[in-house]
């Protein structure tokens, strides 16, 4: 009886300590839900562009590509089509980053040859506790610049959407959506400088 009496302490006890245990944070749960796109790829298309800026035209295709994933890190392509010259640029890859305390975002970017861009590995840390859908990233150099908040946000919708875009205080800059209720059937090549 006694041996009974112990068991159902100790299990009780378990039980508790389960229930006292912290909640993942939400930079963890969004991390979860990017990991889960892992290995698909989505097309996607240019939503909001800065008056002025033509690095998009807002008709060519998008992709996006959840290419490399470990339990502390994501590596996503982001394929552009060049539609008059019927070409990709293949020179960019979104690295997301998961640290104990916040998640971190670099833009790694390569020439065609594969050697690293003139600007590249450029990006900041996750701010605040965000949400399981949204992260905002901070750049430190460009807030310092105009006083006000300057960063990247990245927002997912598991089966509806992934976005990322630059924001300016608190409203989007530029911004793309990827369709993630429509994997391609065909995966891209691996971006340039990568295997």
């Amino acid at each position: 009886m006694k041996m009974i009496t112990l068991l159902s302490s100790m299990l009780l006890f378990s039980l508790s300590a389960q229930a006292d245990a912290p909640a993942s944070q939400p930079f963890e749960q969004f991390f979860q839900q990017l990991s889960k796109q892992c290995g698909n790829a989505y097309p996607g298309k240019l939503t909001l562009e800065p008056e002025g800026d033509d690095m998009l035209t807002g008709t060519e295709l998008l992709i996006v590509h959840f290419r490399e994933c470990s339990d502390t890190q994501l590596k996503l392509p982001f394929h552009i089509e060049l539609e008059a010259s019927q070409s990709w640029n293949r020179s960019r890859t979104w690295i997301i980053t998961k640290h104990p305390e916040q998640l971190e975002l670099r833009h790694d970017h390569r020439t065609q040859q594969g050697d690293d861009d003139k600007v590249t590995m450029y990006g900041g840390f996750s701010v605040g506790a965000g949400t399981v859908i949204r992260q905002q990233f901070q750049s430190l150099e460009r807030t310092a610049e105009s006083g006000y908040f300057r960063g990247w946000r990245i927002e997912i919708e598991p089966g509806v959407r992934y976005t990322y875009g630059t924001v300016r205080g608190e409203e989007w800059s530029w911004r793309i959506d990827f369709d993630l209720s429509q994997p391609l059937a065909e995966l891209p090549p691996a971006p340039w400088g990568h295997q």
